[in-house]
């Protein structure tokens, strides 16, 4: 239990260790911010809404001008890392830092944990969402859609995202666009990443469709870590919010701590560019959903294993999460009467962690042996992650100590 305790301790505290990852370009808002602990690169978790938002950095926007521009049906490239100083932008964080030795790491000279990867198929992915309003102070949670995602982020410092060919020209004045984050269990804390930039598409067509409004992904791929099947049916068909999780207020995920939401095929997030986010494509995307196969199937992208949707399983997919909406922060889903609470899976319950993921070169965990713990016991991990987050530096000390 002591052990156990520590390893809860220690989560909590991951906060405070150096080496997570931002979306970094002129454009974005909080280029500059280096003050405290809101760099761009740290974390989100346990925060306000106006914390967490923007990661706080609204205050702090991009010099007029500075735009990253989004060719519609093209690939634009980002530059992901721990610090500035290992991007091409470094003149403006003292000069380059770069260990010429990993020019594509997002950290060079540190291990993979660094970027909450035990190795390369412990990652997660990554997505870019856009919102047509150039002013992000106007922006609400709602407004974001995720149009691009990458299921190798965020292994390399430069990250390929692909643009739809159907992206719409944005309102005068440009968009705004967002980079979300959420990495796997097994390596560091529950939280999350967004950083926030100004954004314009280009080479837009006259007659491109409208994007649709966006809905809350749902849970409905195959889940290799914990071999529950998918459910095609339940995924969110076209386009679909970003996920935002684990915060004190404005969730649309209610996932507990050990079993956080995903930006891979387990949320419905295809590899690449989300060509299904249109108005008028919608309806042909859920007619392809229902006559798709619904066997297990693997595929391979850059040396990442990358799950298809499987068949469905009484009891392991979530339903709709509920609607952005200023909720506490629980280790378990939503509070009572919302609508995500009657059949969504927590993180408490019987083998829904993905702590230990299953990878090829990483043995599979006994999840029926997990599913036997009591609901006491569950309730006491939340209990010891909720104490060791909130503990003073002195009682931390000895708890150690003991």
């Amino acid at each position: 239990m002591k052990n156990g305790f520590l390893f809860l301790l220690g989560a909590a505290l991951a906060r405070n260790v150096a080496g997570h990852i931002a979306f970094w370009h002129p454009s974005m808002y909080g280029f500059n911010q280096s003050e405290g602990d809101n760099r761009p690169v740290d974390p989100l978790a346990n925060m306000t809404f106006d914390q967490w938002w923007f990661h706080d950095h609204l205050a702090y926007p991009p010099n007029p001008g500075d735009v990253f521009n989004l060719p519609a049906g093209g690939n634009i490239t980002s530059q992901l890392t721990c610090h500035k100083g290992y991007t091409s932008y470094n003149a403006t964080s003292g000069g380059p830092i770069d260990d010429k030795g990993q020019p594509d790491s997002p950290c060079p000279g540190s291990p993979s944990t660094q970027w909450h990867a035990e190795n390369f198929g412990d990652v997660e992915g990554c997505a870019l969402a856009i919102a047509p309003k150039s002013d992000a102070k106007q922006v609400n949670p709602e407004d974001f859609t995720i149009f691009s995602v990458n299921h190798t982020c965020v292994w390399y410092k430069y990250t390929n995202f692909a643009v739809p060919a159907q992206m719409p020209a944005c309102p005068q004045g440009g968009c705004t666009c967002a980079f979300f984050w959420i990495h796997a269990p097994d390596s560091g804390a529950p939280q999350i990443y967004m950083n926030g930039f100004h954004c314009d598409v280009t080479g837009a067509k006259s007659d491109a469709p409208a994007i649709a409004k966006s809905q809350v992904a749902k849970r409905c791929g195959y889940d290799p870590a914990t071999g529950r099947s998918g459910s095609p049916n339940n995924c969110t068909i076209g386009a679909k919010q970003p996920l935002y999780w684990y915060q004190k207020e404005r969730n649309n995920m209610f996932e507990g701590p050990l079993d956080p939401p995903v930006y891979n095929d387990l949320y419905g997030f295809k590899d690449g560019a989300q060509d299904d986010i249109f108005e008028s494509s919608s309806s042909k995307s859920a007619k392809s959903s229902k006559s798709s196969t619904s066997s297990k199937s693997s595929k391979t992208s850059k040396g990442k294993q990358m799950i298809d949707l499987g068949a469905s399983a009484a009891g392991a997919i979530a339903t709709d999460s509920a609607t952005s909406t200023d909720l506490p922060l629980s280790p378990t889903l939503a509070p009572s009467g919302s609508a995500s609470t009657a059949s969504a899976p927590s993180a408490c319950s019987a083998g829904a962690s993905r702590m230990v993921k299953h990878h090829t070169k990483r043995p599979k965990p006994n999840y029926l042996a997990q599913s036997t713990k009591s609901a006491d016991g569950r309730r006491n991990i939340m209990s010891m992650i909720n104490l060791a987050a909130s503990a003073p530096i002195e009682l931390i000390d000895v708890l150690i100590r003991r």
